[in-house]
């Protein structure tokens, strides 16, 4: 009886592995750089509740052309004002002026982008913001300013995300510390000693609405500064901002009167 000989082995069998591994390889490739691409698209917000945001380029009184560079450090940099050194006052004149609802919104206001959409759509154009401080905090420091839908729709996301993860001290902290409030002035501490030469613990009510006045438009509403006098659009927004606090229960009436009959530090005399 003839013995069966065993089967040789087929040629193809080898070289699977190799394929094997290579499509493994190829697959975990993929993977990493989708998962490094939501990364970078979606950066981990809440480092910032001990992490300081520091500004490289910014130079007070400078022409402020190019946007400064953020970068994170651990280390608490000199020139950070924590908002228990601000003014009640100023900080009151800026969330009203700024961010009505921000203590009581999740990181956004439904209202505020529902407005911002309908008069965008009449428009044709972004022409219309609606971003609440907590916005603003995430595109300052994580994002880059171009408007279009995906950058709007991930500032949205991140917004959720921050004020899920850190208190809103701390983001109104970093908000009045990395804000700009004119050409080259970046953070309260700055803004206080460039216009009124006095820390941000010493701002009265109208020195703060008058800085809440700037924040739309820094560059351009420091006008009144340059010119020594509140521009009429100016003095209108610095009495619509006190007038603000006193509906929000945050200045009373007789001290609204008192901060409209003060007179800042630049502003020459009329007489």
């Amino acid at each position: 009886m003839r013995r069966a000989l065993p089967q040789r082995p087929s040629r193809n069998s080898g070289s699977f592995l190799p394929v094997l591994l290579s499509i493994v390889l190829g697959l975990s490739l993929l993977v990493y750089v989708f998962i490094e691409r939501v990364r970078q698209e979606f950066p981990p917000v809440e480092v910032i509740a001990d992490q300081y945001p520091v500004l490289r380029g910014a130079s007070p009184g400078g022409d402020g052309d190019e946007p400064p560079e953020v970068v994170l450090r651990r280390n608490r940099p000199a020139g950070w004002v924590t908002l228990s050194a601000v003014s009640r006052a100023a900080i009151d004149a800026v969330v009203v002026s700024e961010d009505w609802a921000f203590y009581s919104h999740p990181g956004y206001d439904l209202g505020q982008i529902r407005e911002a959409i309908e008069h965008d759509l009449e428009k044709g154009e972004f022409a219309r913001g609606a971003s609440t401080i907590t916005q603003q905090v995430v595109r300052n420091v994580f994002l880059n300013k171009e408007k279009t839908l995906w950058r709007k729709l991930k500032e949205l996301v991140l917004a959720v995300r921050l004020d899920r993860k850190v208190s809103k001290n701390r983001i109104l902290e970093v908000y009045l510390n990395i804000a700009e409030w004119g050409p080259g002035i970046h953070g309260i501490g700055a803004a206080s000693r460039y216009y009124f030469g006095k820390h941000p613990s010493e701002l009265g009510a109208r020195e703060g609405a008058f800085l809440a006045m700037l924040l739309p438009s820094p560059r351009r509403y420091s006008q009144s500064f340059r010119e020594k006098r509140l521009s009429p659009y100016a003095r209108r927004t610095v009495e619509s901002i006190l007038s603000k606090m006193v509906r929000a229960s945050m200045l009373s009436e007789e001290l609204r009167e008192a901060a409209l009959a003060e007179r800042m530090v630049f502003e020459m005399s009329d007489h």
